[in-house]
């Protein structure tokens, strides 16, 4: 997915997809284990859809964080 679909999702939406997300590289990591991974690029697309989710969920953090924090002001 793009990151304008996941800016798009709710809170719940993109735990869930994170969730969904690491698990499936933990099942990347086991077939690679055991050697039966067809194609090793999944896991680094993986990984980096992790990011993605993260990075958005941290500029939700901060935005949040920087409204409290002018509100206080």
């Amino acid at each position: 997915m793009k990151p304008a679909e996941y800016r798009g999702m709710s809170d719940e939406q993109l735990d869930l997809t994170l969730k969904e997300e690491l698990k499936n590289l933990f099942h990347l990591r086991f077939q690679s284990a055991t050697e039966r991974l067809e194609t090793p690029s999944q896991i680094r697309k993986s990984k980096r859809e992790i990011a993605r989710l993260k990075t958005i969920q941290r500029e939700r953090q901060l935005a949040a964080a920087k409204t409290a924090a002018a509100k206080e002001a």
